[in-house]
């Protein structure tokens, strides 16, 4: 009886619950799926405007080997390619019209550039996001367009990153 446990007035009775919860919950920590890193498709066009490139990378990842077909994958490649060699050029005349009377119009000139390019952003974007509804969700893939930084400089670009999304397990418990 001189054992009991009294719950202070600065301590909370959740508090106690939790550190057990923890020490329970070690046996879970099999249960943790570890991810391979995502893979990253950098652009390889001549042309970049607002670090959007012309042209992706249709090299198939030895990555997705026994995840993806090679001709679902050059199908979507090729489906981001077509979007990108429609619209970054018309970008680039756009932009060079826009540097042309800049001093003229107070910069004004810049926006149908930035337009533009957002709307090509929002069109890959559309395209990866409805591949991944059709195809890729269903394998344990998610492709997006994202902005990294250069290897070799402080530039920033956007990539295609495939990143590996766990699978349902249904004898997880709750």
């Amino acid at each position: 009886m001189d054992e009991v446990d009294v719950i202070g007035p600065e301590q909370h009775p959740l508090e106690v619950t939790t550190s057990t919860n923890i020490i329970n919950n070690d046996n879970y920590d099999d249960l943790i799926v570890r991810l391979p890193d995502p893979i990253i498709i950098r652009g390889s066009g001549h042309v970049t405007v607002f670090a959007l490139n012309s042209k992706f990378d249709d090299e198939y990842p030895q990555q997705l080997m026994a995840r993806v077909a090679r001709d679902e994958y050059s199908e979507t490649i090729k489906r981001v390619n077509t979007i990108l060699r429609k619209s970054v050029p018309i970008n680039f005349k756009w932009l060079l019209c826009g540097c042309i009377c800049c001093c003229c119009t107070i910069g004004l000139s810049m926006c149908p550039v930035f337009c533009l390019n957002k709307r090509s952003k929002h069109a890959v974007n559309k395209i990866l996001e409805w591949e991944n509804q059709r195809l890729y969700h269903k394998l344990g893939l998610h492709w997006k367009l994202d902005k990294q930084k250069c290897q070799n400089n402080a530039v920033q670009e956007y990539v295609l990153m495939i990143e590996f999304r766990p699978k349902l397990t249904l004898t997880r418990p709750d």
